[in-house]
């Protein structure tokens, strides 16, 4: 075991719960998560924002559990940590390998919040062994500052929600009241270590961050605020990246507005309200979106060592 993994996994504060329980003897917190990463899919992706899918795909790790559990979580299966396998270190740097040589355009980490000692163990592996595509951190937005500072210089590109502006939202829908703040002051460390948004000669992303914000039915309001902090804060030099694909999976007795995808008429709204406040750095999606299906099978694909590789 890594020096790494027994400095924050013993007590983890890995993320702002601040469960502090020993993972290296087997406890579990809040997330689920125990000592050994657990990994759902490994395999090229061209359903994330054009600058980091490209024309090749964006080569993502799906990791199993998270720490924040929304109520409306569209990968349930692996945030509730039912779907993935447990794989070591080493084998997680062979990963990185394999999908660069498949022709990935970055190292794509879904929801590694839990797992960061081992992801920056696997990634300075990686690095020493021929891994040059840039690093992508595809977070919740919900980070302690213990994380990213562990991050601090392993990663490229922060891919990052800012889900609400209203701590009662948040409480609702996320167990977790605190979130706005979080939200912001993670998002401050993140523009901090990897600068303004940036692209290379082939328009593909090289370093800085993209917010996703979803838009929830019935909360078009909390949305326009968090666009409107968002801008006035970072202006252009962060890519605001609005989202209209949620999609209602099951039935929320207490919350009937979730029961409902998001109309039209509040999409365009949004984007109106956007370009109204002169944002011009923005991804926005097309009508029937959350028709189309963004949720990957969390089949093991690309997570079992082949015969070239051997084991990890």
């Amino acid at each position: 075991m890594s020096v790494l993994f027994g400095e924050y996994l013993t007590a983890c504060q890995l993320c702002p719960r601040d469960c502090r329980v020993n993972r290296v003897n087997g406890e579990r917190g809040y997330c689920g998560a125990g000592l050994v990463v657990q990994v759902a899919r490994a395999a090229l992706h061209a359903w994330e924002e054009p600058p980091i899918s490209g024309v090749n795909g964006s080569g993502t790790v799906f990791f199993s559990h998270c720490s924040l559990g929304c109520i409306y979580c569209q990968n349930h299966e692996l945030a509730s940590g039912e779907a993935g396998r447990e794989i070591s270190a080493a084998r997680l740097s062979d990963i990185f390998l394999e999908l660069q040589a498949q022709g990935a355009h970055n190292v794509n980490l879904v929801t590694g919040t839990h797992y960061a000692p081992q992801i920056v163990d696997a990634l300075v592996d990686a690095r020493a062994r021929g891994l040059v595509i840039p690093t992508v951190w595809n977070t919740s937005g919900y980070e302690s500052r213990v994380c990213l500072d562990l991050l601090d210089g392993s990663i490229d590109i922060y891919l990052t929600d800012f889900k609400y502006e209203d701590s009662m939202l948040a409480q609702r829908y996320s167990h977790a009241a605190d979130y706005p703040r979080v939200a912001e002051r993670a998002l401050a460390d993140m523009v901090s270590q990897v600068g303004s948004y940036t692209l290379d000669d082939d328009t593909m992303m090289s370093r800085g961050v993209i917010v996703r914000h979803l838009l929830l039915p019935g909360h078009l309001q909390d949305s326009k605020r968090v666009v409107s902090w968002l801008f006035n804060t970072y202006g252009d030099s962060v890519c605001i990246s609005l989202m209209n694909q949620y999609t209602p999976l099951r039935a929320f007795p207490d919350y009937p507005n979730l029961e409902n995808a998001v109309t039209e008429n509040d999409y365009t709204e949004l984007i109106e309200f956007a370009l109204d406040l002169g944002i011009t750095n923005s991804f926005m999606q097309e009508e029937g979106t959350a028709e189309e299906s963004f949720i990957p099978a969390f089949d093991l694909e690309g997570v079992e060592p082949t015969q070239a590789t051997g084991e990890g």
